[in-house]
């Protein structure tokens, strides 16, 4: 979604084949003219569904799968450049859901917030010029959102050095967590705040509506892609077992027959 005529992002949840509870979740934002951002955020998809899809948990840290991901797609990104005019470049946001933890890696200035509830848990820290700027205390958070080099990146996919890879987890997980993986066009219209409080009083899928309706208002025609994905954990509830049949007859008459 967004005001652009190219869509260059892209999204994917990924359950895995063949073991039950293990799920990935997948943003990448493309950079680099015309057809090249979506090339380069296509290929953070294709890896991210073939190396889980060969994942296994005894013989794989969370992390090596990760990493692999991000790295492996970083050197096709770069590959690409040599058939085609265009120089593409991707972020890169991949979280895993394991049974009770998840973790996740990232580079470039697409985000990965955890919620519980409204309450902030963690939200990962741009790869980006103005980030660096606002870590060294040379300005504000406020001032970054609007400063003329927001958009310049420290690290992404497809840049001549190695992608600068940083990574987080979280375990044990809890019902009502949210995670929030989604693109600078929509992170840099919202508070932290406001982020939190309607994921935490609407479903996934309202949520996101939500998110990408006052983006786009805000953004008043002239914003970036925005995309996201949510995916909100429930504690899912034991399933009562039902009565055992009673039998029914009229008052005085015998009892049914085995």
């Amino acid at each position: 979604m967004g005001d652009r005529g190219e869509q260059q992002d892209r999204v994917a949840l990924l359950p895995h084949p063949k073991r039950p509870g293990f799920l990935m979740a997948v943003l990448a934002d493309g950079m680099g003219g015309h057809t090249g951002g979506g090339m380069a955020a296509d290929q953070v998809v294709i890896k991210a569904q073939q190396n889980f899809e060969a994942y296994g948990p005894a013989d794989e840290t969370p992390q090596d799968l990760l990493r692999s991901i991000i790295d492996e797609a970083h050197v096709v990104v770069k590959l690409t450049r040599f058939t085609s005019e265009q120089d593409p470049h991707s972020t890169a946001c991949v979280l895993l859901f394991q049974p009770g933890r998840v973790d996740w890696a990232y580079s470039g200035d697409s985000r990965i917030y955890h919620f519980r509830g409204e309450r902030l848990i963690s939200v990962t820290s741009d790869h980006s010029f103005v980030n660096e700027l606002v870590r060294q205390g040379r300005i504000t958070a406020e001032a970054a959102l609007t400063h003329p080099q927001r958009n310049v990146l420290l690290g992404c996919l497809g840049a001549e050095r190695p992608p600068q890879i940083d990574f987080g987890g979280t375990a044990p997980l809890q019902d009502q967590d949210v995670f929030l993986l989604c693109s600078d066009g929509l992170w840099a219209y919202f508070s932290d705040a406001e982020l939190g409080g309607v994921l935490a009083a609407h479903p996934p899928r309202a949520a996101a509506e939500i998110l990408i309706q006052r983006a786009r208002e805000r953004a008043r025609g002239g914003g970036d892609n925005c995309s996201l994905v949510i995916v909100k954990l429930v504690e899912r509830k034991a399933e009562k077992k039902p009565a055992p049949p009673v039998a029914a007859g009229r008052p005085g008459s015998p009892p049914p027959r085995a």
